[in-house]
């Protein structure tokens, strides 16, 4: 193998994304990964565009909900209370992150993401002759109780103020659009903006074979330590060294150790445990991603199936998944449809989302740009995926260009 220019660590939908730009810059691209492509988080994903969700994962009000976290294994946000220990100082500074001048940041920050997604995705998919595989129909979030309405006017107010496209939909309005939606679905919040991929990973698998017609090669290595010299960054990988000009670190919940090893920076990178239930029997279900309000899970449409998912659990990277977690999704979906869901041939999962305590990814180039840097998108992965692949693009191009102060590694102190 010739010296490349550019090593992308990850072969999920970030480092696939940003290898095709920077062979279409010209560059010698590969990309390592111990799995085949699209095999972590990018293949498991909700499969939503979620443009609209430019909040934080969490508000001042999840010190209330700490007990229930402990205690409810089944709930929709959980905390592992053995993983407690390691958890807390990344809680700690989630909850710095809460104060109104940092919030505020990063709602800016997701926001700025987001406007561009849904453009940089079309413009993606269009130049790989595959526009097809996004559906951009919209989304819906759904109510079934009377007492929900206030906190979803709110949540609509708030929405505009951020210039997110957003409607009101009656309960008739809602069941014109999806008829099988039960008659106990008050309401809920239309997001045109927004829209759904039919399928995830053939989505990263189209992208790969566009990649490797622009020469990419694709290596099944997994990165175990690196440094960085005068001219070169050096991986050791269990295949042997490979050194080239630059290394971007886009491994997701596992980028922190090889961040550290090439910047010598400690980054709080943990760890969104993400759950998902794929019902093969359950087409023609719904026109569009719809979520419930009071439920906290999402159900969207998909060639192969309806995909469930929405569960966040915090117990790091070791602990062994919980699919009783996968599971409870089917539960949570009885009552929404006139008629419940077939569970017949289900198949659960469990991914790791990277996840900072600002909600904010790390977009950036640092070591004099030898090291770039793309990951820590919690569950905006997918969504962001083709925005930051243009702003990896942009940085490796220009050479005194650097991201804003809101993506930057420096802003970990």
């Amino acid at each position: 193998m010739s010296e490349p220019d550019i090593v992308v660590v990850g072969a999920g939908i970030i480092g696939v994304a940003c290898a095709l730009q920077l062979a279409r810059q010209g560059k010698r691209v590969v990309v390592l990964d111990p799995q085949a492509p699209g095999m972590g988080a990018s293949y498991g994903n909700a499969g939503h565009l979620a443009t609209e969700q430019v909040f934080p994962i969490a508000d001042v009000s999840i010190l209330k909900r700490l007990p229930a976290m402990l205690l409810d294994p089944m709930g929709p946000l959980r905390l592992d209370w053995r993983y407690l220990p390691r958890a807390l100082p990344w809680f700690i500074r989630l909850l710095l992150n809460l104060r109104p001048a940092y919030y505020q940041r990063t709602v800016s920050g997701i926001r700025a993401l987001n406007e561009d997604s849904l453009g940089a995705w079309q413009r993606l998919l269009r130049s790989i002759e595959q526009p097809q595989l996004l559906r951009e129909d919209g989304s819906l979030l759904v109510f079934e109780r009377t007492e929900s309405r206030a906190g979803l006017d709110a949540l609509q107010h708030r929405m505009r103020q951020q210039q997110v496209p957003v409607d009101f939909w009656s309960g008739d309005a809602v069941r014109q659009a999806a008829p099988q939606l039960s008659n106990g679905i008050q309401g809920g919040l239309f997001f045109p903006a927004t829209g759904h991929f039919l399928d995830p990973h053939q989505v990263v698998c189209e992208l790969v074979k566009a990649a490797k017609a622009m020469g990419v090669q694709f290596l099944r290595h997994r990165v175990l330590d690196g440094r960085v010299g005068e001219q070169r960054v050096w991986l050791t990988t269990d295949q042997g060294p490979v050194q080239a000009s630059q290394v971007l670190i886009a491994c997701g919940a596992h980028s922190a150790r090889l961040t550290a090893a090439l910047t010598g920076k400690k980054v709080p990178l943990d760890t969104e445990r993400g759950y998902h239930l794929t019902l093969p029997n359950e087409h023609n279900r719904l026109p569009f991603a719809v979520t419930s309000l009071e439920r906290k899970f999402i159900m969207t449409p998909m060639t192969c199936g309806l995909r469930l998912a929405g569960t966040v659990e915090f117990a790091g990277l070791e602990q062994p998944a919980n699919m009783a977690r996968a599971w409870q999704l089917h539960r949570l979906s009885q009552g929404l449809f006139r008629e419940d869901l077939t569970a017949e041939g289900a198949m659960p999962w469990m991914g790791f989302r990277p996840s900072l305590p600002d909600s904010l990814p790390i977009i950036d180039r640092v070591c004099d740009g030898k090291v770039l840097l793309a990951f820590g998108h919690q569950h905006l992965g997918l969504t962001q995926a083709a925005v930051t692949a243009q702003m990896v693009a942009r940085l490796v191009s220009s050479v005194s260009m650097r991201t804003s102060g809101e993506y930057s590694l420096s802003r970990f102190k």
